[in-house]
């Protein structure tokens, strides 16, 4: 079945703007906030990085035995947050998410540089850490386990999809008079509509 318009041009605005953000010296314009919520329903954010964006939504990869993975598999709403302070806009999401494909998983983590290969086997992400240096002793571990071949993907490394529910694009103004377009999907349609700053 075909996207709904105003949906395909949510994505697309999206997809513009971030093509535009690229060219700017941003540091890292992929960088995004990622909010989850427990079990208990707190919350917790931090940011990730974009790494795909398509007509299913957005695309990052993280261990899936860290605390922002076990609370995306207690609870599959999250939101998504980015702030081109060049442009002095924000894009707000909200969505559900959910892991992508083994082969698509595999075929970024081929793409990424080999010490950050090594690194996702060495850390238990979101664990206690001792100290450093058993951190560093793990990393030379693997160095020496994976020592001339290729790093193969961890079982536990997988890529995430955020298919979106609502798309908040906020644009800056003077006096705070902001401009709000939201593009919020209504059982099956979607809507688009002007919010007051």
């Amino acid at each position: 079945m075909p996207a709904h318009p105003l949906y395909t041009e949510a994505m697309d605005r999206f997809s513009r703007r971030f093509a535009d953000v690229q060219q700017t010296d941003m540091k890292e314009p992929s960088a995004m906030t990622l909010s989850t919520v427990d079990a208990a329903g707190h919350p917790s954010s931090r940011i990730v990085l974009l790494r795909g964006i398509d007509e299913r939504g957005f695309v990052f990869y993280t261990n899936s035995h860290s605390r922002k993975a076990r609370q995306m598999a207690e609870q599959t709403h999250v939101a998504l947050g980015w702030y081109w302070y060049v442009f002095d806009e924000q894009v707000r999401v909200e969505g559900t998410v959910s892991k992508i494909d083994d082969e698509t998983s595999d075929a970024y983590w081929a793409t990424r540089p080999r010490l950050s290969q090594i690194g996702a086997w060495a850390s238990d992400q979101s664990e206690v850490l001792a100290d450093r240096e058993t951190l560093e002793q793990r990393i030379q571990s693997y160095e020496t386990k994976f020592a001339d071949q290729p790093v193969p993907r961890p079982p536990h490394w997988h890529g995430y999809r955020v298919a979106p529910q609502r798309l908040e694009f906020w644009e800056g103004r003077d006096a705070r008079l902001h401009v709000r377009w939201i593009y919020e999907q209504q059982h099956d349609s979607w809507i688009k509509h002007l919010l007051y700053p």
